[in-house]
């Protein structure tokens, strides 16, 4: 395999990284609104949780797609 063709197939895996932070945040929040309608007095005391594990799932996306730039640009 040419080193070239490699290096855009492993920028591409790479990339893929941010279909599943796109996932984990579209779960974080599904979730969270199933619970807050399930137990509405709850839902404020847990709104901190929610943009944490938001940020941290969007977090994992930025780094997968800047690891596959330097992996395009390398």
């Amino acid at each position: 395999m040419d080193p070239q063709a490699a290096k855009l197939i492993g920028a591409g895996i790479a990339m893929c990284g941010m279909i599943g932070a796109g996932i984990g945040v579209g779960n974080i929040f599904g979730q969270f609104l199933a619970g807050a309608l399930r137990n509405p007095s709850a839902a404020g005391s847990q709104i901190g949780n929610l943009f944490v594990g938001a940020a941290l799932a969007e977090a994992l996306g930025i780094l997968a797609f800047v690891m596959g730039i330097l992996i395009w640009i390398s």
